[in-house]
């Protein structure tokens, strides 16, 4: 959807909320008709005339405030074109008439309010919408080699932000990969989160081993908790599990794994589902307790580069998936739920279905109440492109000139 697109979308979006939505309008007008028609039916001895004072609240609860103005004048005109429809003696009269208008004025002010409210809320879910295309930004299909997707839920549905991060960066080394959560909520979470992101999209370009890509992520942990300390906000118990992967240009089957503390990544494909084992450390931000963020410190552990076939798909889970309950207090059962799937169908091994083959299952085993954000994230690498065949040679005899 490109920049216009967004631009008039938001323009109808606007509208909308301004007049009503969809066909909300009809509820008042339905309401309205029955009123005027059950009062002109049931004659002078049952006056229900006065009751079109509902007409106009209903209206400024569901639709929007040129409907609520609308709905207003219309119950005026029609009190007055039902109540001269009697005698005098049996009319309503002028009390009904006042009351009826001044209703009309507090409904239209009640429809400002809530409009206004909702304006304010979904401006608000707009800054966290931008937020998270800000830390989760939008990657390219087919990016960087590989074929990926990934689904992202956060457990405040309003806030639709957290600490779960991912991205692919591809370079000159290879391609690499990292996936996150980080412990905590609200803001300082996407703080940590886009500190972490930035250090790694740029490190993962220039450095060729994929543990100095790991030691610079402990030490840009320490600096940003550091830099928070200084504005005085505590952020020293912070930290992030993670993954942080390299697909080496060397070797189209292997992959390069680095593990901080978090669930190990799976290799899904025909023949089951296996965790990989991967160069395990402490979570990034406890650097400080082995010396890897002291300036000068050894390198950390060695990656450690795994097999991975062609058709396999690296699933890439956070703990939203892995710590799912159900009303039994059951975990969701990530590994046998995919390898059944798999079983079945080898086609769900693909990013795409993979993907939504586990967001389904989280949902359906949760019942659509996630407890922690929740991210799922598959890849696999492209088939390598054939390079085109040359022109075919001819055989023969030489010419004589």
């Amino acid at each position: 959807m490109g920049l216009v697109t967004e631009m008039e979308y938001g323009d109808r979006r606007e509208q909308r909320r301004t007049v009503g939505r969809g066909t909300a309008w009809l509820v008042p007008l339905v309401l309205l008709a029955a009123i005027v028609t059950v009062d002109l039916q049931t004659g002078e001895k049952f006056r229900v005339v006065s009751w079109i004072i509902l007409v106009p609240s209903i209206a400024a609860a569901i639709c929007g405030v040129g409907a609520t103005i609308l709905f207003a004048l219309l119950s005026l005109a029609a009190y007055l074109a039902v109540d001269t429809a009697f005698p005098e003696r049996y009319r309503a009269g002028t009390a009904d008439f006042v009351l009826l208008a001044f209703g009309g004025v507090l409904a239209v002010t009640a429809s400002v309010v809530r409009t206004r409210r909702e304006r304010r809320g979904l401006h608000m879910r707009d800054i966290a919408e931008t937020t998270r295309r800000t830390v989760l930004r939008p990657l390219p299909p087919n990016w960087a080699g590989l074929e990926h997707a990934g689904v992202y839920l956060a457990a405040d549905v309003d806030a639709r932000v957290g600490g779960d991060f991912y991205d692919i960066q591809p370079g000159p080394n290879g391609t690499r990969v990292l996936l996150g959560d980080v412990q905590g909520k609200g803001l300082g979470a996407v703080e940590t989160a886009a500190a972490l992101l930035g250090t790694f999209r740029e490190v993962a370009y220039h450095e060729p081993d994929l543990v100095t890509v790991a030691d610079r992520l402990e030490v840009r942990m320490c600096r940003h908790r550091g830099h928070t300390a200084a504005l005085g906000r505590y952020d020293g118990d912070r930290f992030a599990t993670a993954l942080l992967l390299g697909f080496p240009k060397d070797a189209r089957d292997a992959v390069e794994v680095i593990n901080f503390g978090h669930e190990p990544p799976l290799a899904v494909g025909p023949r089951g589902v296996r965790p990989l084992p991967g160069g395990e450390r402490l979570p990034i931000g406890f650097g400080d307790l082995t010396g890897a963020a002291e300036p000068g410190a050894e390198p950390g552990p060695p990656a450690c580069r795994v097999r991975l076939d062609e058709d396999e798909t690296l699933l890439m889970v956070t703990d939203g998936v892995t710590e799912a309950r159900d009303r039994a207090d059951e975990f969701y059962p990530l590994l046998d739920d995919v390898a059944r799937a798999v079983a079945a169908d080898h086609g769900r091994a693909a990013p795409r279905r993979l993907v939504r083959l586990v967001r389904e299952g989280v949902l359906r085993h949760t019942r659509g109440r996630l407890d922690d954000d929740t991210t799922v994230f598959a890849l696999r690498r492209l088939p390598e492109p054939q390079s085109d065949p040359g022109p075919a040679s001819t055989t023969g005899r030489p010419s004589r000139a």
